[in-house]
């Protein structure tokens, strides 16, 4: 993938994204490897959020709710990130947290299958996704349960008594990514519908949700897709699901006249019905702003671009001598997602001291430094300078230090 006669700054000449870093704030002196945790701020965003706070909000009071259109942000939101991950407009919505709109779509999706009780993943799912599970479970009695089945022999587990398959498209520690259209069409052979969630995909590389015949998907868009700390996550409904999927939380804003104040709900029969309170108007226009940064540009430009980037980190780090001290747990670079996992066990206090070094990655449990590979705003240079420092921690363990080894709360 990268030849090393070309230096950093050779392919960051060649680089046809090199100029949208000019469309982020980042501070000087960092170099930002977390953005697959939280994607740093689009000046968009931040002149949106002025502009909201001040002049939508400050000056225009509620008429903004028809002005601005406040009222139908979540739907213009979520057809935008709908053409980020390959869903045809009217079937995506920005709304709330992956969380709850886990327990509204499995709700929905196990009502729409009432000969099934089974819920299928993964035990190394991200564990939010397994607790929603067993927290419904809860509420639904004995009569129901969770089925774990192996990340890497997905198809060969699955049987004709489960009602839905709940996938998590690129694993949250290794960055594993699972074959959608694949494990999709062969869940739907036997009957199973399936709900992915793409909280490591969105933004990161070409999804393609229509194509591969999804059923259902949830995701956030503070991550690769830049929208905030706490930003609204999306639910996508297939358009063949819309007219018999009903979720249970019923709240005003998912009924089908809103304003009519009827005392009975009727669910609206689009996507939308998902919707329950008042959206977040401050976030979800901060959101709505930040996606800008994608027009113009493709998701097969960003996905080169990412495999690029990693190859570089690899062979950087090759011949600086990591792999003498720290081992790579994700798969080859053609099976992963956009990050690169790296197990010692001192991950967390590494991680720690490379960010005292200006280098911003993270630690994820129990031995996992992961590395995060956001091509909108990273250079061939910023990798090249993070290996070095890394090596650098390495060498002279100065992770050993006192300070590194505190655990924080946030790690």
């Amino acid at each position: 993938m990268i030849n090393k006669v070309f230096s950093a700054k050779q392919l960051d000449d060649k680089d046809p994204l090199r100029h949208v870093v000019s469309q982020f704030a980042l501070p000087p002196d960092t170099i930002y490897l977390d953005g697959n945790s939280l994607g740093p701020l689009p000046k968009a965003a931040e002149e949106r959020a002025r502009d909201v706070v001040t002049n939508q909000w400050g000056k225009d009071l509620i008429k903004s709710w028809n002005c601005h259109d406040w009222i139908r942000l979540p739907q213009k939101v979520g057809d935008k990130i709908g053409a980020l991950i390959g869903a045809e407009a009217g079937q995506v919505v920005s709304c709330d947290s992956i969380s709850i709109n886990l327990f509204k779509v499995l709700s929905a999706a196990l009502n729409m299958q009432p000969n099934k009780k089974v819920i299928a993943t993964t035990r190394d799912n991200f564990p939010t996704d397994i607790y929603m599970v067993q927290g419904l479970l809860t509420l639904l009695g004995d009569d129901y349960s969770i089925r774990y089945i192996e990340e890497s022999e997905i198809e060969s587990q699955l049987s004709d008594d489960i009602a839905v398959l709940m996938l998590t498209q690129v694993n949250f520690r290794s960055g594993f990514k699972l074959n959608m259209e694949t494990i999709t069409r062969q869940a739907q052979k036997l009957g199973i519908l399936t709900l992915w969630d793409l909280a490591h995909s969105a933004g990161a590389f070409p999804v393609e949700l229509d194509k591969c015949n999804v059923d259902f998907a949830v995701g956030c868009t503070y991550k690769y897709l830049n929208g905030g700390p706490g930003a609204p996550a999306f639910v996508y409904v297939a358009h063949r699901h819309q007219q018999q999927y009903k979720q249970p939380l019923s709240g005003w804003m998912g009924h089908k006249s809103p304003f009519a104040f009827t005392p009975d709900y009727e669910a609206d029969d689009s996507v939308s019905q998902n919707l329950c309170g008042t959206p977040g108007i401050l976030s979800m226009s901060v959101l709505d702003a930040a996606l800008s940064v994608f027009d113009e540009i493709s998701l097969k430009a960003i996905d080169e671009k990412s495999k690029k980037l990693q190859a570089f980190f690899a062979a950087e780090g090759k011949r600086a001598g990591l792999c003498d001290y720290m081992d790579i747990v994700s798969p080859p670079i053609e099976n992963r997602g956009s990050q690169v996992a790296l197990s010692h066990p001192e991950a967390y206090a590494i991680c720690q001291a490379w960010i005292a070094e200006g280098v911003i990655a993270d630690f994820r449990a129990p031995n996992i430094l992961r590395i995060g590979f956001a091509p909108l705003y990273l250079s061939f240079e910023d990798i090249e300078v993070a290996v070095s420092k890394l090596a650098d921690i390495m060498q002279k363990k100065t992770y050993e230090k006192a300070e590194f080894q505190r655990k924080q709360h946030v790690t």
